[in-house]
């Protein structure tokens, strides 16, 4: 499965980092009801790693965030995650991500490796920490680069998803706003209207 087909329709990647099971859960079906977004569970600790494998059973796709490494692509998809997602753009984890048949979902923040990432086969991209960046910061970078499909993430909320999805945004990237008590409701609404618009 490609990301064209994870995120078609879907502009959300719900981030669940340290969330419990139950909760995570809880969040996920919410996300997956919606049919606005798909999950993605960081794996920093063996329980984590368990939080993927328990959403992963529920058929819908899960994938594995913070990949630093090719021993971690392994650890997710021994898991059952159909993507991986990296704070950062680390060659050696997108070749093992391709080889291990996972799309890789890498950080990028400057030109240089957003033109890098292309190179190595990734034309989705996280442009991470999006809050920092800001929204001129993907409408910039889509100029030289038209083919790059941006996931925006860091500090994304119902209060400013609407502006980078009009900078070029195709998904957004939401730990905090999604996992905090009310946060996914207002996401959710901002996204089904943006949805009606376009």
């Amino acid at each position: 499965m490609t990301f064209d087909e994870l995120l078609d329709g879907r502009p959300l990647v719900a981030i669940l980092r340290g969330v419990p099971v139950p909760r995570a859960l809880e969040i996920a079906r919410a996300v997956w009801d919606s049919g606005l977004g798909i999950v993605e569970v960081p794996i920093q600790s063996p329980e984590a790693v368990e939080c993927l494998r328990a959403l992963a059973g529920h058929g819908h796709p899960v994938g594995a965030g913070t990949v630093r490494s090719p021993e971690q692509v392994a650890t997710a998809a021994e898991a059952g995650a159909v993507f991986t997602v990296a704070p950062g753009l680390d060659l050696d984890v997108v070749r093992a991500s391709h080889e291990a048949g996972l799309p890789h979902l890498p950080g990028v923040a400057t030109a240089s490796e957003v033109h890098h990432a292309l190179k190595a086969g990734c034309d989705w991209l996280k442009a991470f920490p999006a809050g920092s960046l800001g929204p001129g910061w993907l409408r910039e970078l889509r100029g030289p680069f038209p083919e790059a499909k941006f996931v925006a993430t860091g500090g994304i909320g119902a209060h400013n998803a609407p502006e980078y999805l009009a900078s070029g945004a195709r998904a957004l990237g939401v730990g905090g706003a999604v996992t905090r008590d009310g946060g996914l409701p207002p996401l959710l609404e901002v996204l089904r209207t943006a949805r009606r618009t376009t």
